[in-house]
């Protein structure tokens, strides 16, 4: 029964994040299956006009709305120059990403946008766009064999924790337990978690439990439960994404648990109309999917013009807690 309420909590939350963030939905790719509309097939590169660039895009998933939001972005400046972006959703499947991959490689792209899936098991997929003289535009999360990569474009992740740790050391100067809901195959995640670490160190906290949370809602709930069960008295949860904060916000309303506070990062909607009502989750490590995307086409269209491109281009990350919500506002992302 207690799992049943919790179930029927994401609901209602899934229903509110739809009223935040429709219109921007709307406008991008549907969540069931968004690269459907965009696919290889429906817009074949062997199908270009005379010096039409083609480029593939992959991200680690398109449903989650900051990469749909993301994904929006690049479309957006790579139409208006008269090019063609083919979009694929490996859904979270690391197998599935590298064959669509290949897919679009044998299609002839001119560039791709790259975020894995896993970012040690992609490498497969690097050694075929290489050999295939392809350029990598690595966004949002680095793969591990970064020798592959051509330019990344992405947030400072590891700044998105650090705020959140400076945060919670403010809000509690003593210290005292918490729980971290990470995702040891995204380095985006990998590095937030360690810039909080770090912010936090030497202040009297104690990490008592230590989850892989997927970057996941529901598995994010599942292990709140677990968790407030193992140990509550913990005062605060890190999660290494807005999707993972949210899940530990809907299994505290399950508890009816008001004394634990939440950080997310990312800036989402949702985490920021959270943020407004006065819930737990305090607070987001903010960053902009849609400057990711705009960089990331600037860095392309360098790359394939011969002109000079910086190898990184960091994206300005920064905490979004009660204090500045209302200036970023919740019903779309910075």
């Amino acid at each position: 029964m207690k799992r049943l309420m919790s179930y029927l909590l994401i609901a209602l939350l899934t229903f509110a994040a739809v009223g935040c963030s429709s219109q921007q939905q709307a406008s991008g790719p549907a969540e069931s299956s968004p690269a459907e509309s965009s696919s290889a097939e429906s817009s074949p590169a062997g199908n270009k006009s005379d010096g039409q660039k083609v480029f593939g895009y992959t991200s680690m998933t398109q449903n989650n709305p900051f990469f749909q939001v993301l994904e929006e972005a690049i479309r957006k400046e790579v139409e208006a120059k008269g090019d063609k972006l083919i979009t694929t959703n490996p859904a979270m499947d690391v197998a599935l990403q590298i064959n669509q991959i290949e897919d679009m490689i044998a299609q002839g792209i001119d560039a791709i946008f790259l975020n894995p899936v896993d970012w040690e098991g992609i490498r497969p997929a690097l050694v075929k766009l290489k050999e295939a003289g392809i350029p990598i535009i690595n966004y949002d999360t680095e793969v591990k064999d970064f020798d592959y990569v051509t330019a990344y474009v992405g947030s400072d992740n590891k700044n998105a924790g650090r705020v959140a740790g400076e945060d919670l050391v403010k809000r509690f100067p003593n210290g005292g337990k918490i729980a971290v809901l990470d995702s040891p195959t995204m380095n985006s995640v990998n590095d937030r978690i360690a810039g909080f670490m770090e912010a936090i160190e030497g202040k009297n906290f104690e990490v008592v439990a230590q989850q892989d949370a997927k970057g996941d809602l529901e598995t994010a709930l599942g292990l709140t439960e677990d968790i407030l069960q193992a140990h509550p008295d913990i005062i605060a949860i890190m999660g290494g994404n807005d999707p993972t904060a949210l899940g530990a916000l809907a299994a505290l309303k399950a508890a009816n648990k008001t004394d634990i506070v939440i950080y997310g990062v990312d800036g989402s909607p949702d985490a920021k109309a959270a943020i407004a009502e006065g819930s737990p989750l305090v607070g987001t490590g903010a960053q902009s999917p849609i400057q990711i995307g705009v960089k990331s086409v600037e860095v392309a269209y360098k790359i394939l013009n011969g002109e000079p491109f910086e190898k990184r281009t960091p994206v300005e990350t920064f905490l979004i807690n009660q204090d500045n919500v209302q200036q970023y506002g919740t019903d779309g992302w910075q």
